[in-house]
């Protein structure tokens, strides 16, 4: 089974750059999306042999999150069951018979760390959620995670030790998450890769390859086994971030 991932930083804008194409080659089971950017009926893009299901944010041209899925989920459910979270459209979570997918769009800290506070209790409700669903059956969890968890996740740690998506407690969260049974799926398969999943608009970032791994697929221990493969496709346009996917047996 092939599960995907992207932030397409728009749909709208992505779709008029190939996405349709993109999608038809990915061939997933799953086609999970982050930033959407979308309100109710502001794009008609549904895939032969795919359901979809959509999760908008309050705020119009904000957050977002959507799935395309080839499976007939057993239950479909939006949010984290927290009132202060679920106006911006950030998380869908899939059931199926054998593990629930939830899509996350992981808030961003903001310039100067202004929203850290908020993510802060964002990440311990969202660990929360997430380990109350591992009770229950496997968990894959997979979207744009806001942090890069290791200094081999970013080209210039030293520089942005203070930043969002880099600041010590950011990724003291991660840490969190993953002692709380969840397996970041690429890096087990790469131990010592370097490879990014996101890159500014400034400075020519893309082309230098001066980016950051925010991007993931987590796997509860009990699918540890399960895991056959991972990658990140770095050479997919369309978006500042590039797909990634993950293949379970």
């Amino acid at each position: 089974m092939k599960l995907v991932s992207w932030n397409v930083n728009g749909l709208r804008a992505v779709a008029g750059k190939g996405f349709a194409d993109i999608f038809v080659e990915l061939d997933a089971d799953f086609v999970c999306l982050q930033e959407t950017k979308l309100q109710a009926g502001q794009i008609d893009l549904e895939f032969p042999g795919y359901r979809s299901f959509w999760n908008y944010a309050d705020k119009k041209g904000y957050s977002g999150t959507a799935i395309y899925s080839r499976v007939e989920p057993l239950s479909v459910s939006y949010g984290i069951g927290v009132d202060e979270h679920d106006h911006e459209g950030r998380v869908i979570t899939l059931e199926t018979e054998e593990f629930f997918l939830v899509n996350v769009y992981v808030p961003n800290s903001q310039d100067g760390l202004r929203r850290l506070d908020y993510r802060m209790k964002w990440e311990d409700d969202f660990r929360a959620y997430v380990s109350a669903l591992a009770t229950r059956k496997g968990v894959l969890i997979c979207g744009d995670m806001n942090v890069a968890h290791e200094e081999i996740d970013l080209k210039n740690p030293a520089t942005n030790h203070f930043n969002a998506g880099f600041s010590d407690e950011e990724r003291a969260k991660m840490t969190e998450l993953l002692g709380a049974g969840f397996i970041d799926s690429w890096r087990y398969l790469n131990p010592d890769g370097v490879k990014y999943s996101w890159w500014s608009y400034r400075m020519n970032a893309r082309e230098r390859n001066v980016g950051w791994r925010i991007d993931y697929f987590l796997v509860s221990e009990n699918f540890r086994s399960r895991i056959a493969g991972a990658d990140i496709l770095d050479t997919i346009q369309g978006s500042d971030h590039c797909p990634i996917y993950l293949i379970i047996e």
